[in-house]
């Protein structure tokens, strides 16, 4: 049976949509709603400490016409009215992970839209902990916080981001954001759009059998265009 060019790369791309569909749960966001799109589902606050809320863009806080991700949708994070600090909480469980990282081969990538009001200097910060089995803290990587200067004293959000790789010995890692009030009553700490993913490296093996099959398809590939030219 002869295969077309077309017929051989369809082949190779549903090969490699299958190797990539394993490898998804690590290239997704893990932190939960990130967005503020329903609400502060999915924080959790600190004992005595109140949660941060979710608002509308708009009067008051950030105006959709404000600095801000292109996608921001309806809703973004803010400390709250007459709130002094605000913080939540999210844990996420990284135990059936452990080989790979363990092995050194998962690395991680945080970002976000975080922000303030004019030249007042609350503003918004999120921390990352990994921590081992026992829940001692490997080590920590942190989003913010956006300063007045940084923001050029302008109301809205303005993008984070950070990376590197997940410890060796990391089970788990929490993710905090806190809104500090700094000026006036209320707490303009603001954040959105906040993104957490892990990205696993394939091991040496893995690299030659991705090489070996790719080869194979150009082989194919050459060959039919060969049988097309003969017939």
């Amino acid at each position: 049976m002869k295969y077309s060019t077309a017929q051989v790369a369809a082949a190779a791309w549903l090969a490699i949509s299958a190797c990539a569909a394993q490898a998804a749960a690590y290239e997704t966001n893990l932190i939960v709603n990130g967005n503020a799109e329903q609400g502060t589902a999915g924080w959790q606050a600190y004992d005595g400490t109140p949660l941060f809320s979710a608002v509308d863009y708009g009067p008051n806080w950030v105006q959709p016409s404000q600095p801000g991700p292109a996608d921001r949708g309806a809703n973004l994070f803010v400390g709250g009215s007459g709130v002094p600090y605000a913080a939540g909480y999210q844990l996420l469980d990284l135990g059936a992970n452990a080989a790979a990282i363990d092995a050194g081969r998962v690395s991680f990538a945080a970002s976000g839209w975080l922000g303030g009001w004019t030249n007042q200097a609350d503003n918004a910060l999120v921390f990352i902990s990994f921590m081992d089995v026992a829940g001692n803290t490997l080590a920590n990587a942190m989003l913010g916080p956006v300063t007045p200067a940084d923001r050029n004293n302008t109301t809205g959000l303005f993008a984070v981001s950070t990376s590197g790789w997940v410890p060796v010995g990391t089970t788990s890692a929490s993710f905090a954001l806190s809104m500090e009030r700094l000026v006036s009553g209320d707490n303009d700490g603001y954040a959105d759009n906040l993104a957490f993913s892990i990205s696993a490296v394939p091991e040496p093996g893995t690299y030659a059998l991705m090489l070996g099959g790719l080869a194979a398809v150009g082989l194919f590939a050459r060959r039919a265009r060969r049988s097309g030219a003969a017939a």
